[in-house]
């Protein structure tokens, strides 16, 4: 009987049915589900650069007659932040909702903007709750959020989880290329990286894990907050997306070529 309780807990059997239902080694299974719907997504990334904040997506494209500003995984909440999608679209949706709902009343409370830290606790909260009533299930999505704290003076980042994890950051990644989009964070010097400089290596980042004979098609959505924008959270121009693309893709085949190189002197 005991190893039939163990093996109920290791698939999750009779442990999954409620979000607040915990399994005898302390996990909750529908918690797990939403994050590896956040998983299985196209990659999102947000970096804070030594003069803003920039988000990247990798919005998937399921057919071919999508309108391009359609689906968007990018949302401003605010003029001074916004955030971005991973996970499932519709319900980051609703997350996006409260969140400009949270914006709208805090201004109307105080008189003024509502600063990120507060805003992303809000949030998080907000989506913490989906995890402990058994009547509710949790949101398949994960946010990044970008603000400019004008109190403060300085541009802040923050990530919630489907559990209402909320952390802030210098740079974080969601979604399928999480893993080597980290790495490549890692490895910038972000004390002095501009906004301008991060579209780039953000393009280059998502272009390293699409496999293009494996994956579907994408479409890069950009958007930041920075001295160039008064740090008003806006979407990237299309031109300097389309320039973000080329030099990813000239890295990548220079890196390439390096690679090509090492193996011919290796031989």
């Amino acid at each position: 009987e005991r190893r039939g309780r163990g093996n109920m807990a290791a698939t999750g059997a009779g442990y999954d049915l409620s979000p607040t239902t915990f399994s005898p080694d302390g996990r909750i299974f529908q918690v797990e589900y939403a994050t590896k719907a956040v998983e299985n997504s196209g990659t999102t990334i947000g970096i804070r650069c030594s003069d803003g904040v920039v988000l990247g997506v990798e919005k998937v494209i399921f057919s071919k007659m999508l309108l391009k500003t359609s689906n968007r995984r990018v949302a401003t909440i605010d003029a001074h932040a916004g955030l971005a999608i991973a996970g499932l679209a519709a319900d980051g949706r609703q997350v996006v909702d409260r969140a400009r709902d949270e914006a709208s009343n805090y201004r109307e409370v105080y008189g003024s903007a509502i600063p990120p830290k507060v805003l992303a606790a809000r949030l998080a909260d907000y989506v913490h709750y989906f995890t402990i009533h058994g009547a509710l299930r949790p949101f398949g999505s994960a946010v990044v959020v970008a603000g400019y704290d004008d109190e403060a003076q300085t541009h802040e980042l923050y990530a919630i989880e489907p559990s209402g994890h909320c952390l802030r950051y210098f740079g974080c990644a969601l979604g399928k290329g999480r893993q080597s989009a980290k790495s490549d964070i890692e490895k910038l010097d972000l004390a002095t990286l501009t906004a301008k400089e991060a579209l780039g290596h953000i393009a280059k980042m998502i272009l390293t894990v699409y496999d293009e004979s494996k994956d579907k098609p994408f479409e890069l959505e950009l958007a930041w907050l920075c001295r160039d924008t008064d740090f008003q959270f806006k979407l990237v121009p299309d031109n300097l997306v389309q320039d973000a693309m080329a030099w990813a893709k000239a890295k990548l085949d220079d890196d390439d070529d390096d690679d090509d190189d090492d193996a011919d002197m290796a031989t």
